[in-house]
């Protein structure tokens, strides 16, 4: 797909957009550097939370250590941990963690190939025979159904203010240090890296209605003003606009862009 000369790839140049749509440089927009900087970090603020294009989801891997152990939790912000630093180091902060899979310990001869699993697919084959599949596919759904009732998963909690991942099971004895962790979650997309975020249509729709707001807020003060030339400032028309356009693309963006929660069935 071809892009346009003119595509936005970086923070200024989404900023230099949305004031050029708000009519700069023929109109002064009142608005300091810092506001508009603001701005666009409310922006894309929202365009992680609520837009699909927002996230990535990633399997990051995690090496278990003493103090993790210690913790009886992942500290999902430690720089020097494999999940936001070594294997990863060009992505954004973790929003959301789905699950953690552990990885099987092969190491121990009795645990790779004399485990149940191992005996019972072993007896399965011996006495599979013919061209029917029907047996086989019995056998392999009632061992889903033993290994759903009688797998216990730990509870896996985390809340991104605090940056920690919580298991609730009994770390001591579950647990070695060295061990591997898979962890599914949902990471923001880090603009500087994927810099095709800035040319997003709802990004610039709706960073330049919160620039607009704030110029509105700004010209408020200044309600009824007259400057040279007979012209009077009306800073509520253009808040007042601002806020219904940011009404109308929240609203959009819940209807077209924001994913269906996920349900739960039982």
């Amino acid at each position: 797909m071809a892009y346009p000369n003119s595509r936005i790839t970086s923070r200024a140049l989404l900023k230099e957009y949305c004031l050029r749509r708000l009519g700069h440089p023929v109109i002064e927009i009142n608005v300091d550097e810092e506001q508009c900087d603001d701005r666009v970090d409310d922006a894309l603020e929202f365009f992680a939370e609520y837009h699909f294009d927002g996230v990535e989801k990633v399997f990051l891997k995690h090496k278990i250590t003493a103090t993790d152990i210690t913790n009886e939790y992942i500290d999902m912000a430690d720089p020097d941990s494999d999940v936001v630093g070594q294997d990863y180091p060009d992505g954004g902060p973790v929003i959301s963690v789905r699950r953690v899979l552990p990885i099987a310990n092969f190491n121990a001869f009795q645990t790779g190939f004399f485990n149940e699993e191992f005996q019972m697919r072993l007896q399965d084959l011996n006495t599979f025979t013919g061209t029917s599949l029907i047996n086989w596919q019995m056998s392999l759904q009632n061992f889903s159904m033993v290994s759903y009732l009688f797998t216990v998963a730990p509870t896996v909690l985390f809340n991104r203010k605090q940056n920690k991942l919580y298991l609730e099971t009994d770390w001591e004895n579950k647990f070695d240090a060295d061990d591997l962790l898979i962890i599914e979650c949902y990471r923001v997309l880090d603009p500087t890296t994927n810099v095709e975020v800035y040319n997003d249509i709802f990004l610039k729709k709706y960073c330049t209605a919160l620039i607009k707001r704030q110029w509105g807020e700004n010209l408020k003060k200044f309600e009824g003003v007259q400057l040279p030339g007979g012209v009077t400032l009306n800073g509520k028309t253009i808040y007042d606009e601002a806020v219904d356009e940011i009404n109308k693309i929240e609203e959009e963006m819940n209807l077209k862009w924001e994913l269906p929660p996920d349900g739960f069935i039982g």
